[in-house]
């Protein structure tokens, strides 16, 4: 994988706020593990609540984490005057989300002035088995006075 250098030495700080600064996160017990320039990894522990009628954990949750995982990756290579945002993705849903805790990873493919192309993928992590994957394009809001 590609080695990024991110052009806000302060990344890891900023990206932490952001991703403390979403409620949403909070409420599905995601968090933040690992952070490098391009790279994110999340966790979440498995909750009966957000489950549907078989009993695994929801697509709709398992997209929230991996949108996540692309946004504070393509956030961690961004300059420090930008907020972000996601402008498409595409999930492709691999195996049923069963499991203790999920883990979401992402990186960047190809970083840009606006956007920025993720890739993730979203495991059960007692085995590693790949639950989702996802390509996500993601634009950088500079902030103008």
């Amino acid at each position: 994988m590609a080695r990024f250098e991110p052009k806000d030495p302060d990344f890891r700080r900023r990206a932490a706020a952001l991703f403390d600064a979403q409620p949403a996160m909070r409420t599905l017990g995601i968090s933040l593990v690992r952070l490098d320039p391009g790279e994110v990894e999340l966790a979440m522990p498995h909750a009966t609540a957000f489950t549907q009628q078989n009993g695994f954990v929801h697509a709709g949750i398992i997209t929230a984490g991996l949108d996540n995982a692309c946004g504070v990756a393509a956030f961690s290579l961004m300059p420090a005057d930008c907020d972000i945002l996601t402008v498409e993705f595409k999930t492709n849903l691999i195996a049923p989300a069963r499991g203790e805790r999920f883990l979401f990873r992402a990186q960047v493919i190809k970083p840009g002035r606006t956007l920025t192309v993720c890739e993730a993928r979203a495991v059960a992590a007692h085995d590693e088995t790949v639950i989702a994957t996802m390509t996500g394009t993601l634009m950088a809001i500079t902030h103008r006075a």
